[in-house]
Parts: C-alpha cells; sequence; structure tokens
C-alpha cells in the first residue's frame, strides 16, 4: 500500500521506473541489500542509491524532478495551506498531502463505521477529485485489497 504513493508521485512528475514486487516471506537480494536495517518495501533505487520510507521518496522525487508537476509548494509559508474551498491540499494542484491520505479512505471509513461524506463532506470531495486522477486511479488497487490489507496490520499491531 505504502509503494502506491511512490508509484503515484513518479506517475504525476511522468518519470518512467522499473516496478519490480517484492516477496514479503522471501526477500530478495537486492531489497535486503539496498534496505538492510528496516527490510521493508518501498525503495526507491536513484543513480545506485535507495531511497527507503514512502513520504521520504515522495519528497525526494519532487525535489529531485522540479520542473515537473510539484507536489509540493516552494514557499515554506504556502505548504501549511489547509483544504478550505480549494480542490487538493496544495490548492488548484494535486499535492504531497494527496499522495500520502487517498490510499487510504475506503478502509478507514469501514474499519470506523462511519460515513466520511456525512461527517466530513468536504473531505470525501477532496477524495472523489483525487480518485478521479488518472495517476491515481491507475496505481490504486480495488479498494476491498486496500481494506484487507489495513485488516491485516490491524491484527498485526493487535488493534481490533
Amino acid at each position: 500500500m505504502f509503494g502506491m504513493r511512490v508509484r503515484i508521485a513518479l506517475a504525476e512528475k511522468g518519470i518512467k521506473y522499473e516496478y519490480k514486487e517484492e516477496d514479503f516471506k522471501n526477500k530478495s537480494p537486492l531489497l535486503l541489500m539496498m534496505n538492510p536495517i528496516h527490510k521493508k518495501i518501498p525503495v526507491l533505487i536513484h543513480n545506485g542509491k535507495p531511497v527507503c520510507e514512502s513520504l521520504i521518496i515522495v519528497q525526494y522525487i519532487d525535489e529531485v524532478w522540479k520542473d515537473k508537476s510539484p507536489l509540493l509548494p516552494s514557499d515554506p509559508y504556502h505548504r501549511e495551506g489547509e483544504l478550505g474551498e480549494k480542490p487538493y491540499f496544495g490548492g488548484e494542484t494535486f499535492g504531497y498531502v494527496d499522495i500520502s491520505l487517498v490510499t487510504w479512505f475506503y478502509a478507514v471509513e469501514t474499519f470506523g463505521e462511519f460515513s466520511i461524506e456525512a461527517e466530513c463532506p468536504k473531505i470525501i470531495a477532496w477524495a472523489k477529485k483525487c480518485l478521479q486522477k488518472e495517476t491515481v486511479a491507475k496505481t490504486l488497487p480495488d479498494q476491498k485489497k486496500v481494506y484487507e490489507f489495513a485488516g491485516q496490520m490491524r491484527k498485526r499491531f493487535g488493534v481490533e
């Protein structure tokens, strides 16, 4: 699930990349070499060097490919902006906060047993707008798979 953030950011920037599926039970030598401490995905290998953790990778992508669809405003003051009446957290353009949150909405709503649309209509309008983006729609799996993954994580961490 966290790897989707990276794939969405790469798609937003129009960056071609090689995607490798990882078997979590039998981790590849490449993963173990590129992320020897945590031994988990995602890992972006750029110029032979690894960058780990999905949100750090998204920031890295934004900084390395600055000339293509910025994911964060360059002015730190504007980074703190809130959703308000804007279509995305960053204003008129899809960006970092949108990428970090959009993958989890169905699972959060289902586990929380509440309607995000009823409780937070602006948030759900934002989520629907994000889900309409081609880069998001092509990357996200069926939301039920996200829910199943979240269920596995809840069991793993004893949150039931």
